[in-house]
């Protein structure tokens, strides 16, 4: 396991501690927890986008028609008086 130190503002600090007592768990386990939870996060967000860079490398693109499809199911046509 690996451990270092990391600095926060006071009032993060303290709000960590409050969410640790009411989990009855340590600051050292929920700060690991946030950590684990935020790398997990950034590493599946970074995966997607790299897939998306590559299909639009291959020219994996929309068709216009595919497009207006989308955009018409969520946006309803303005009626011009």
């Amino acid at each position: 396991m690996t451990a270092f130190t990391i600095r926060v503002p006071d009032e993060v600090g303290e709000r960590l501690n409050q969410i640790a007592q009411k989990l009855d768990r340590s600051r050292s386990y929920m700060a690991a927890q946030a950590i684990e939870e935020f790398v997990s996060r950034e590493e599946w967000q970074l995966a997607e986008i790299e897939a998306g860079i590559a299909e639009a490398d291959r020219g994996e693109f929309a068709s216009d028609d595919d497009v207006a499809r989308v955009v018409g199911k969520y946006v309803k046509a303005t009626s011009r008086s």
